[in-house]
């Protein structure tokens, strides 16, 4: 399932070039190093725990199209709130891979579970919540245009 989550945020984010409005051949604001082709390994993540469940930092870098992509794994335990309701600059992608989830979307709480996919619009109001009885994972793409 990891890797048709994977797969199918691949596409969206291939399929929506708008959304990286950055010229291309301009190099990314960030002097980190800009990220190239690689493979993440699920299994070579380092696990954090935290007082909501744990979290698996994936990446966080400019990219040849934006100034930062960051992703990482968050497994939220039942009844817990990943962070109080905010807003930013930067769109996201958030993709359940298990759990019931319910997300804060457009000022309404809407159910998320296995296989769903919550788009997170630049400056929108949202928040997750794990209201099921076992613990919840999803995956998170953030990407930041040149628009800090």
């Amino acid at each position: 399932m990891k890797l048709d989550i994977w797969r199918i945020a691949a596409a969206l984010l291939l399929a929506a070039p708008s959304v990286f409005a950055q010229n291309p051949a301009t190099p990314a604001a960030n002097s980190a190093t800009v990220l190239g082709p690689t493979v993440f390994h699920y299994g070579q993540l380092a696990v954090t725990k935290n007082a909501t469940g744990e979290v698996r930092s994936v990446v966080k870098q400019p990219t040849a199209t934006v100034d930062e992509l960051e992703m990482h794994i968050t497994t939220l335990n039942p009844g817990q709130t990943s962070h109080p309701a905010h807003k930013h600059v930067n769109e996201e992608l958030i993709l359940i891979d298990s759990g019931e989830c319910e997300t804060l979307s457009n000022g309404k709480w809407i159910k998320a579970t296995k296989g769903d996919i919550i788009f997170n619009a630049s400056n929108s109001l949202h928040q997750i919540r794990n209201v099921g009885t076992t613990p919840a994972q999803y995956h998170v793409i953030n990407w930041s245009p040149n628009k800090k």
